[in-house]
């Protein structure tokens, strides 16, 4: 009869311990781990204590557990740091100039341009569409080996003003010899604010956005 008490006991003693652990964290409350550790003393069945190894590996599990707990809200802390941190420089662009790979840009007042990088001088045949995918211009021009920046002046294939907004550029160059190479294109504008609902702030130069990550470089205009 003793023993089915102890036992009873015993089953108390689990569902109370089940219902500490359930009230609050281990890491936000090392006494809960001690209270926890002493309600389990004393209502071990007197006929078959807890092991010493069994007690010592349960310390060492609930001190490997509280560790890695608090090491993951120092961490969650760094990296909220370090979003604000990003936050505030991002802020820092508005008004600069920058560059980014990309092919996508604005066309303001007439004027868009690329800065565009090919491997050696040869010809091109440039594209340019607008947002919706429709071509609006298409010419042959020659490139020189390395940077140089080309200018879209807005006049259509029909000699009409295009309309301002998106357009991006796709650029098929050859070589002197004739063999295919391939065209590097950037971006270019001033920016004039931030998304911050992404992962990462992302500039914007009107409509278009070049994650923080990708600018190539800055120029301050003022």
């Amino acid at each position: 009869m003793a023993v089915s008490s102890t036992s009873g006991a015993s089953n108390t003693a689990n569902t109370s311990t089940a219902n500490i652990a359930g009230s609050s964290s281990i890491a936000g409350n090392f006494d809960q781990f001690l209270t926890l550790l002493t309600t389990q003393l004393k209502n071990q069945s007197p006929l078959d204590p807890l092991d010493t190894n069994q007690f010592t590996a349960q310390l060492v599990q609930f001190a490997g557990v509280e560790q890695q707990l608090r090491t993951n809200e120092t961490l969650g802390s760094l990296l909220s740091l370090s979003a604000a941190g990003t936050a505030t420089n991002a802020v820092g662009f508005i008004g600069a100039k920058i560059t980014a790979d990309g092919a996508t840009t604005q066309l303001n007042d007439g004027n868009a341009e690329w800065q565009v990088n090919v491997p050696r001088a040869g010809t091109a045949t440039i594209t340019i569409k607008n947002a919706s995918g429709s071509v609006v211009q298409t010419m042959t021009k020659s490139l020189v080996a390395g940077d140089q920046a080309y200018k879209w002046d807005g006049k259509t294939s029909t000699g009409q003003d295009a309309a301002e907004g998106e357009y991006t550029v796709t650029i098929d160059a050859k070589d002197v010899a004739g063999e295919i190479m391939t065209a590097k294109t950037q971006i270019g504008g001033i920016v004039d604010g931030v998304d911050f609902t992404g992962s990462i702030p992302t500039l914007k130069i009107g409509a278009i956005g070049v994650p923080i990550d990708k600018v190539k470089s800055v120029v301050r205009t003022n």
